[in-house]
Protein backbone atom coordinates (compact mmCIF):
# COMPACT_ATOMS: atom_id res chain seq x y z
CA UNK A 1 0.00 0.00 0.00
CA UNK A 2 2.51 2.34 1.13
CA UNK A 3 4.92 1.94 -2.63
CA UNK A 4 1.18 1.73 -4.65
CA UNK A 5 0.31 5.60 -2.55
CA UNK A 6 3.69 6.41 -2.75
CA UNK A 7 3.83 6.27 -6.49
CA UNK A 8 0.37 7.53 -6.92
CA UNK A 9 1.53 10.49 -4.36
CA UNK A 10 5.01 10.95 -6.57
CA UNK A 11 3.36 11.43 -9.71
CA UNK A 12 1.19 15.14 -8.94
CA UNK A 13 4.43 15.80 -6.97
CA UNK A 14 6.78 16.11 -9.84
CA UNK A 15 3.62 17.45 -12.00
CA UNK A 16 3.49 20.21 -10.20
CA UNK A 17 7.33 21.29 -10.79
CA UNK A 18 6.05 21.35 -14.33
CA UNK A 19 2.79 22.99 -14.03
CA UNK A 20 4.25 25.78 -11.77
CA UNK A 21 6.00 26.91 -14.50
CA UNK A 22 3.18 26.95 -16.86
CA UNK A 23 0.77 28.21 -14.90
CA UNK A 24 0.72 31.64 -12.96
CA UNK A 25 -0.18 31.68 -9.28
CA UNK A 26 -2.93 33.19 -9.71
CA UNK A 27 -4.55 30.62 -12.50
CA UNK A 28 -3.40 27.98 -10.12
CA UNK A 29 -4.85 29.53 -7.28
CA UNK A 30 -8.62 30.41 -9.57
CA UNK A 31 -8.59 26.15 -10.39
CA UNK A 32 -7.90 25.62 -6.57
CA UNK A 33 -10.96 27.42 -5.46
CA UNK A 34 -13.12 25.79 -7.84
CA UNK A 35 -11.86 22.02 -7.24
CA UNK A 36 -12.62 23.22 -3.38
CA UNK A 37 -16.30 23.35 -4.35
CA UNK A 38 -16.26 20.17 -6.24
CA UNK A 39 -14.94 18.04 -4.05
CA UNK A 40 -17.45 19.76 -1.64
CA UNK A 41 -20.30 18.84 -3.68
CA UNK A 42 -18.70 15.04 -4.86
CA UNK A 43 -19.01 14.62 -0.75
CA UNK A 44 -22.92 15.55 -0.81
CA UNK A 45 -23.51 13.23 -3.95
CA UNK A 46 -22.27 10.14 -1.96
CA UNK A 47 -24.39 10.72 0.84
CA UNK A 48 -20.74 9.09 2.85
CA UNK A 49 -22.15 5.22 2.04
CA UNK A 50 -19.06 4.57 0.82
CA UNK A 51 -17.54 4.79 3.56
CA UNK A 52 -20.15 2.43 4.97
CA UNK A 53 -18.22 -0.48 2.59
CA UNK A 54 -15.49 -1.64 4.93
CA UNK A 55 -18.45 -2.34 7.76
CA UNK A 56 -20.18 -4.53 5.17
CA UNK A 57 -19.39 -8.36 4.92
CA UNK A 58 -17.37 -9.70 2.12
CA UNK A 59 -18.01 -10.78 -1.50
CA UNK A 60 -21.59 -10.14 -2.28
CA UNK A 61 -23.11 -7.95 0.45
CA UNK A 62 -20.70 -5.62 -0.33
CA UNK A 63 -20.55 -5.65 -4.08
CA UNK A 64 -24.71 -4.95 -3.16
CA UNK A 65 -23.93 -1.73 -1.21
CA UNK A 66 -21.85 -0.68 -3.56
CA UNK A 67 -24.21 -0.62 -6.24
CA UNK A 68 -26.79 0.92 -3.50
CA UNK A 69 -23.96 3.50 -2.89
CA UNK A 70 -23.56 4.34 -6.78
CA UNK A 71 -27.18 4.36 -7.38
CA UNK A 72 -27.17 7.23 -4.41
CA UNK A 73 -24.60 9.08 -6.66
CA UNK A 74 -26.40 9.14 -9.90
CA UNK A 75 -29.94 10.05 -7.89
CA UNK A 76 -28.33 13.12 -6.20
CA UNK A 77 -26.84 13.95 -9.44
CA UNK A 78 -29.53 14.05 -10.96
CA UNK A 79 -31.19 16.16 -8.48
CA UNK A 80 -28.21 18.50 -9.01
CA UNK A 81 -28.07 18.92 -11.83
CA UNK A 82 -31.46 20.49 -12.21
CA UNK A 83 -30.62 23.09 -9.30
CA UNK A 84 -27.36 23.90 -10.79
CA UNK A 85 -29.74 24.64 -14.52
CA UNK A 86 -32.53 26.34 -12.68
CA UNK A 87 -29.38 28.31 -11.27
CA UNK A 88 -27.77 29.02 -14.40
CA UNK A 89 -31.14 29.82 -16.28
CA UNK A 90 -31.76 32.81 -14.13
CA UNK A 91 -28.78 34.15 -14.32
CA UNK A 92 -26.85 33.36 -10.86
CA UNK A 93 -24.09 32.10 -12.30
CA UNK A 94 -23.12 35.97 -14.34
CA UNK A 95 -22.72 36.94 -10.63
CA UNK A 96 -19.87 34.43 -9.93
CA UNK A 97 -16.49 35.72 -10.99
CA UNK A 98 -15.59 31.93 -11.99
CA UNK A 99 -15.40 31.15 -16.01
CA UNK A 100 -18.40 29.45 -17.44
CA UNK A 101 -16.48 26.73 -18.47
CA UNK A 102 -15.39 25.88 -15.41
CA UNK A 103 -19.23 25.96 -14.26
CA UNK A 104 -20.30 24.15 -16.61
CA UNK A 105 -17.51 21.06 -15.78
CA UNK A 106 -18.41 21.42 -11.51
CA UNK A 107 -21.25 18.54 -11.54
CA UNK A 108 -20.04 16.11 -14.23
CA UNK A 109 -16.33 16.22 -12.37
CA UNK A 110 -18.02 15.87 -9.01
CA UNK A 111 -20.07 13.20 -10.04
CA UNK A 112 -16.53 11.54 -11.94
CA UNK A 113 -14.81 12.05 -8.14
CA UNK A 114 -17.55 10.18 -6.42
CA UNK A 115 -17.70 6.97 -8.43
CA UNK A 116 -13.93 6.88 -8.79
CA UNK A 117 -13.66 7.25 -4.98
CA UNK A 118 -16.46 4.44 -4.29
CA UNK A 119 -14.50 1.92 -6.45
CA UNK A 120 -11.68 2.70 -4.49
CA UNK A 121 -12.92 2.41 -1.04
CA UNK A 122 -14.43 -0.90 -2.68
CA UNK A 123 -10.82 -2.51 -3.32
CA UNK A 124 -9.88 -0.83 -0.05
CA UNK A 125 -12.88 -2.72 2.28
CA UNK A 126 -11.93 -6.08 0.11
CA UNK A 127 -8.27 -5.75 1.01
CA UNK A 128 -7.53 -5.83 -2.61
CA UNK A 129 -4.65 -3.42 -2.09
CA UNK A 130 -2.53 -3.76 -5.27
CA UNK A 131 -5.96 -3.50 -7.48
CA UNK A 132 -6.58 0.24 -5.00
CA UNK A 133 -2.84 1.31 -5.80
CA UNK A 134 -3.53 1.07 -9.28
CA UNK A 135 -6.53 2.82 -9.35
CA UNK A 136 -4.75 5.45 -7.73
CA UNK A 137 -1.39 5.73 -9.78
CA UNK A 138 -3.77 5.92 -12.97
CA UNK A 139 -5.28 8.73 -11.88
CA UNK A 140 -2.57 10.62 -10.67
CA UNK A 141 -1.06 9.80 -14.09
CA UNK A 142 -4.10 10.76 -16.08
CA UNK A 143 -5.01 14.30 -14.45
CA UNK A 144 -1.40 15.03 -14.24
CA UNK A 145 -0.35 14.14 -17.56
CA UNK A 146 -3.74 16.10 -19.55
CA UNK A 147 -2.73 19.00 -16.93
CA UNK A 148 0.94 19.39 -18.35
CA UNK A 149 -0.46 18.90 -21.90
CA UNK A 150 -3.38 21.24 -21.65
CA UNK A 151 -1.09 23.63 -19.92
CA UNK A 152 1.24 23.53 -22.95
CA UNK A 153 -1.13 25.02 -25.05
CA UNK A 154 -3.07 27.07 -23.27
CA UNK A 155 -1.91 27.62 -19.30
CA UNK A 156 -5.55 28.74 -18.09
CA UNK A 157 -7.26 27.90 -14.64
CA UNK A 158 -9.74 26.49 -17.37
CA UNK A 159 -7.73 24.20 -18.86
CA UNK A 160 -6.41 22.90 -15.05
CA UNK A 161 -10.11 22.26 -14.35
CA UNK A 162 -11.04 20.43 -17.89
CA UNK A 163 -7.83 18.55 -17.57
CA UNK A 164 -8.76 17.69 -14.43
CA UNK A 165 -12.12 16.49 -15.27
CA UNK A 166 -11.49 14.07 -18.14
CA UNK A 167 -8.39 12.76 -16.04
CA UNK A 168 -10.82 11.30 -13.82
CA UNK A 169 -13.43 10.30 -16.22
CA UNK A 170 -10.34 7.88 -17.48
CA UNK A 171 -9.26 6.47 -14.50
CA UNK A 172 -13.48 5.56 -13.44
CA UNK A 173 -13.54 3.50 -16.39
CA UNK A 174 -9.67 1.85 -15.70
CA UNK A 175 -11.25 0.97 -12.41
CA UNK A 176 -14.45 -0.19 -13.76
CA UNK A 177 -12.47 -2.75 -16.00
CA UNK A 178 -10.17 -3.81 -12.98
CA UNK A 179 -13.19 -4.46 -10.71
CA UNK A 180 -16.31 -4.98 -12.83
CA UNK A 181 -19.12 -3.90 -10.86
CA UNK A 182 -21.29 -7.60 -12.72
CA UNK A 183 -24.69 -7.53 -12.88
CA UNK A 184 -27.57 -5.46 -11.36
CA UNK A 185 -30.07 -8.01 -8.93
CA UNK A 186 -32.77 -8.68 -11.41
CA UNK A 187 -35.20 -8.53 -8.68
CA UNK A 188 -35.92 -6.17 -5.52
CA UNK A 189 -33.77 -4.25 -6.82
CA UNK A 190 -35.47 -0.90 -5.27
CA UNK A 191 -35.82 -3.32 -1.92
CA UNK A 192 -32.24 -3.52 -2.01
CA UNK A 193 -31.36 -0.32 -2.18
CA UNK A 194 -33.78 0.91 0.79
CA UNK A 195 -32.45 -1.52 2.83
CA UNK A 196 -28.79 -0.40 2.44
CA UNK A 197 -30.29 3.34 3.05
CA UNK A 198 -32.23 2.57 6.30
CA UNK A 199 -29.40 0.07 7.40
CA UNK A 200 -26.73 2.97 7.38
CA UNK A 201 -29.19 5.76 7.81
CA UNK A 202 -26.26 7.11 10.33
CA UNK A 203 -23.94 7.79 7.48
CA UNK A 204 -25.99 10.68 5.40
CA UNK A 205 -27.88 12.21 9.04
CA UNK A 206 -24.39 12.57 10.59
CA UNK A 207 -21.64 11.62 8.44
CA UNK A 208 -22.79 13.40 5.80
CA UNK A 209 -23.15 17.56 6.99
CA UNK A 210 -19.98 16.07 9.09
CA UNK A 211 -17.74 15.42 6.14
CA UNK A 212 -19.45 18.21 4.40
CA UNK A 213 -18.14 20.61 6.85
CA UNK A 214 -15.08 18.99 7.30
CA UNK A 215 -14.29 19.46 3.58
CA UNK A 216 -15.84 23.18 2.88
CA UNK A 217 -13.56 23.84 6.00
CA UNK A 218 -10.58 22.20 4.06
CA UNK A 219 -11.54 24.23 0.99
CA UNK A 220 -12.70 27.57 2.74
CA UNK A 221 -8.68 28.97 3.05
CA UNK A 222 -8.19 29.12 -0.35
CA UNK A 223 -11.74 30.28 -1.12
CA UNK A 224 -11.63 33.34 1.72
CA UNK A 225 -8.01 33.46 0.93
CA UNK A 226 -8.41 34.27 -3.27
CA UNK A 227 -11.61 36.51 -2.12
CA UNK A 228 -10.34 38.71 0.29
CA UNK A 229 -6.44 38.49 -0.51
CA UNK A 230 -6.64 38.18 -4.10
CA UNK A 231 -5.81 35.22 -5.84
CA UNK A 232 -2.05 35.12 -6.40
CA UNK A 233 -2.24 34.66 -2.13
CA UNK A 234 -4.87 31.98 -3.14
CA UNK A 235 -2.62 30.63 -5.61
CA UNK A 236 0.24 30.74 -3.38
CA UNK A 237 -1.66 28.68 0.17
CA UNK A 238 -3.14 26.20 -2.52
CA UNK A 239 0.29 25.49 -3.56
CA UNK A 240 1.78 25.16 0.07
CA UNK A 241 -1.13 23.35 1.08
CA UNK A 242 -0.76 20.38 -1.93
CA UNK A 243 2.72 20.35 -0.90
CA UNK A 244 2.37 19.60 2.46
CA UNK A 245 -0.49 17.72 2.00
CA UNK A 246 1.67 14.84 -0.04
CA UNK A 247 2.87 12.85 2.81
CA UNK A 248 -0.99 12.11 3.84
CA UNK A 249 -1.60 10.79 0.48
CA UNK A 250 1.72 8.95 0.60
CA UNK A 251 1.77 7.24 3.88
CA UNK A 252 -1.70 8.57 5.56
CA UNK A 253 -4.13 7.22 3.31
CA UNK A 254 -2.39 3.99 2.71
CA UNK A 255 -2.36 3.22 6.76
CA UNK A 256 -5.96 4.37 6.81
CA UNK A 257 -6.77 1.55 3.97
CA UNK A 258 -5.61 -1.20 6.22
CA UNK A 259 -6.35 0.60 9.56
CA UNK A 260 -10.16 0.80 8.92
CA UNK A 261 -10.25 -2.89 7.95
CA UNK A 262 -8.38 -4.23 10.63
CA UNK A 263 -9.74 -2.34 13.47
CA UNK A 264 -13.63 -2.46 12.01
CA UNK A 265 -12.78 -6.34 12.19
CA UNK A 266 -11.01 -5.98 15.67
CA UNK A 267 -14.19 -4.03 16.78
CA UNK A 268 -16.58 -6.40 15.38
CA UNK A 269 -14.98 -9.38 17.01
CA UNK A 270 -13.83 -7.97 20.35
CA UNK A 271 -15.89 -4.63 20.73
CA UNK A 272 -12.74 -2.71 20.72
CA UNK A 273 -9.75 -2.16 18.54
CA UNK A 274 -6.99 -0.54 21.31
CA UNK A 275 -3.97 -2.21 19.99
CA UNK A 276 -4.90 -1.58 16.21
CA UNK A 277 -5.02 2.23 17.01
CA UNK A 278 -1.62 2.27 19.58
CA UNK A 279 0.39 0.63 16.48
CA UNK A 280 -1.09 3.30 13.79
CA UNK A 281 -1.01 6.09 15.85
CA UNK A 282 2.76 5.45 16.78
CA UNK A 283 3.56 5.01 12.73
CA UNK A 284 1.89 8.21 11.67
CA UNK A 285 3.68 10.01 14.45
CA UNK A 286 7.22 8.59 13.59
CA UNK A 287 6.16 9.48 9.99
CA UNK A 288 4.86 12.83 11.02
CA UNK A 289 7.88 13.97 13.66
CA UNK A 290 10.57 13.07 10.46
CA UNK A 291 8.57 15.76 7.68
CA UNK A 292 8.53 18.36 9.80
CA UNK A 293 11.55 18.29 11.01
CA UNK A 294 12.74 18.25 7.45
CA UNK A 295 10.34 21.15 6.15
CA UNK A 296 11.11 23.90 9.18
CA UNK A 297 14.46 24.38 7.81
CA UNK A 298 14.46 23.77 4.32
CA UNK A 299 10.69 24.75 3.23
CA UNK A 300 11.13 27.80 1.74
CA UNK A 301 14.71 27.25 -0.23
CA UNK A 302 13.16 24.35 -1.11
CA UNK A 303 10.07 25.55 -2.92
CA UNK A 304 12.02 28.66 -4.96
CA UNK A 305 13.95 25.45 -6.32
CA UNK A 306 11.52 23.22 -7.45
CA UNK A 307 8.85 25.51 -8.42
CA UNK A 308 10.82 28.64 -9.51
CA UNK A 309 11.21 31.59 -7.35
CA UNK A 310 7.76 33.37 -7.42
CA UNK A 311 6.80 30.15 -5.86
CA UNK A 312 8.70 31.19 -2.53
CA UNK A 313 5.88 32.90 -0.96
CA UNK A 314 4.50 29.16 -0.32
CA UNK A 315 7.25 28.15 1.19
CA UNK A 316 6.67 30.65 4.25
CA UNK A 317 2.74 29.81 4.30
CA UNK A 318 3.95 25.96 4.28
CA UNK A 319 5.92 27.07 7.90
CA UNK A 320 3.04 28.50 9.23
CA UNK A 321 0.85 25.56 8.58
CA UNK A 322 3.24 22.87 9.17
CA UNK A 323 1.71 22.16 12.98
CA UNK A 324 -1.53 21.72 11.54
CA UNK A 325 -0.32 19.50 8.42
CA UNK A 326 1.45 17.31 11.32
CA UNK A 327 -1.48 16.52 13.36
CA UNK A 328 -3.73 15.92 10.28
CA UNK A 329 -1.15 13.78 9.29
CA UNK A 330 -2.15 11.86 12.68
CA UNK A 331 -5.74 12.64 12.97
CA UNK A 332 -6.99 11.71 9.56
CA UNK A 333 -6.42 7.88 9.21
CA UNK A 334 -7.67 7.44 12.73
CA UNK A 335 -10.78 9.46 12.36
CA UNK A 336 -12.10 6.35 11.07
CA UNK A 337 -13.16 5.27 14.50
CA UNK A 338 -15.97 7.63 14.40
CA UNK A 339 -17.81 5.53 11.82
CA UNK A 340 -16.82 2.05 13.48
CA UNK A 341 -17.91 3.18 16.95
CA UNK A 342 -20.94 4.92 15.54
CA UNK A 343 -20.32 7.93 17.15
CA UNK A 344 -21.01 10.00 13.89
CA UNK A 345 -23.25 12.51 15.97
CA UNK A 346 -20.14 13.51 17.90
CA UNK A 347 -18.10 14.14 15.17
CA UNK A 348 -20.80 16.41 14.02
CA UNK A 349 -20.08 19.01 16.67
CA UNK A 350 -16.69 18.76 15.98
CA UNK A 351 -16.95 19.57 12.21
CA UNK A 352 -19.42 22.23 12.96
CA UNK A 353 -16.54 23.98 15.70
CA UNK A 354 -14.07 23.63 13.12
CA UNK A 355 -15.78 25.77 10.51
CA UNK A 356 -16.55 28.29 13.10
CA UNK A 357 -12.98 28.40 13.95
CA UNK A 358 -12.09 28.63 10.07
CA UNK A 359 -14.45 31.60 9.36
CA UNK A 360 -13.48 33.60 12.27
CA UNK A 361 -9.88 33.56 11.98
CA UNK A 362 -9.38 34.01 8.09
CA UNK A 363 -11.74 37.01 8.12
CA UNK A 364 -11.21 38.87 11.59
CA UNK A 365 -7.60 39.79 11.11
CA UNK A 366 -7.03 42.12 8.74
CA UNK A 367 -3.64 40.73 6.99
CA UNK A 368 -2.83 37.43 5.37
CA UNK A 369 -0.22 35.76 7.70
CA UNK A 370 -1.75 36.87 10.96
CA UNK A 371 -4.77 35.08 9.25
CA UNK A 372 -3.52 31.91 7.97
CA UNK A 373 -1.28 31.60 11.66
CA UNK A 374 -4.50 31.96 13.35
CA UNK A 375 -6.04 29.31 11.23
CA UNK A 376 -3.10 26.97 11.97
CA UNK A 377 -3.06 27.68 15.71
CA UNK A 378 -6.95 27.23 16.11
CA UNK A 379 -6.86 23.71 14.01
CA UNK A 380 -3.58 22.76 15.42
CA UNK A 381 -5.86 22.63 19.39
CA UNK A 382 -9.05 20.66 17.57
CA UNK A 383 -6.99 18.05 15.80
CA UNK A 384 -5.70 17.68 19.57
CA UNK A 385 -8.62 17.03 20.82
CA UNK A 386 -10.12 14.77 17.91
CA UNK A 387 -7.25 12.42 18.47
CA UNK A 388 -8.08 11.85 22.23
CA UNK A 389 -11.47 11.37 21.63
CA UNK A 390 -11.03 8.97 18.83
CA UNK A 391 -8.51 7.36 21.28
CA UNK A 392 -11.57 6.77 23.59
CA UNK A 393 -13.69 5.31 20.71
CA UNK A 394 -11.18 2.76 20.19
CA UNK A 395 -11.65 1.51 23.88
CA UNK A 396 -15.37 0.64 22.68
CA UNK A 397 -17.58 -1.48 25.08
CA UNK A 398 -14.31 -2.04 27.27
CA UNK A 399 -14.29 1.53 27.66
CA UNK A 400 -18.24 1.54 29.03
CA UNK A 401 -17.15 -1.39 31.40
CA UNK A 402 -14.43 -0.13 33.08
CA UNK A 403 -16.72 3.43 33.71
Amino acid sequence: MLTGAGVAQLIPVLGSLILARLYAPAQFGLFSAWLGVVLLLAVVLTGRFETALAIELDGEPRRLAVISTLTTVLLVASVSGVVLGIAIGIGVSSKIAVPGLLIAASLPSALAIAAAQTWQSWAAAEGLYRKLSLMRIFQAGSVTALQIGMGMLNASAENLGIAYLFGVILSLVFSARLMPLGILPKRNFAATIRNFWSTHIRFPLFSLPADSINTAAAQLPILIVTGKFGAEVGGLLAMAMRTLGAPIGLLGRSVLDVFKRQAATSFRERGECRRDYIQTFWVLALGSLIFCSVMIFCSEPLFATAFGERWRGAGTIAVWLLPLFALRFIASPLSYMVYIAGKQHLDLGWQIVLLGMTIASLNIPQRYNHALQLYSAGYTMLYMAYIAMSYRFSLGTRNDSNR
